[in-house]
């Protein structure tokens, strides 16, 4: 599935090509954090098909407890968050925030992960795969 999308002010405009069964919502306490909610929706992209249109985010590493380091990407106007992916030039996968995609009323979550780290008044989503940690 084609995909564009951007952030909140402009500055920054993406596309990408995501599959549809790779669409979840991450509870993790990072995006907890990050996204000033319960969770994050997250949409997959091969590293290959994932390509910056317009603008340059702003990046921020971080260093998970097992040592991962994760780039983290967004907008330096408006703050919004645009992808997090594996710290190295060429990443192979990009975890879109799917509320930054034009698409966003077109894809639904199929699995959530993290899901030991749910804050207990989230509902789950319906039919979705649980993980305790990442997916396999």
């Amino acid at each position: 599935m084609k995909i564009t999308g951007g952030c909140h002010c402009g500055e920054i405009t993406y596309e990408a090509e995501l599959d549809p069964d790779k669409v979840g919502i991450c509870h993790c306490t990072d995006c907890q954090s990050l996204s000033a909610s319960a969770y994050h929706v997250i949409a997959m992209a091969a590293g290959e098909t994932f390509q910056i249109t317009k603008g340059s985010p702003r990046i921020y590493v971080k260093t998970a407890d097992s040592g991962n380091r994760r780039r983290l990407a967004f907008c330096g106007n408006c703050s919004s968050s645009i992808y997090s992916s594996e710290d190295s030039e060429t990443p192979p996968l990009y975890n879109i925030r799917a509320g930054t995609m034009h698409q966003k009323r077109e894809i639904e979550p199929v699995f959530e992960c993290w899901y030991a780290s749910a804050l207990p008044w989230v509902e789950s989503t319906r039919n979705t795969r649980k993980f305790d940690g990442n997916p396999g």
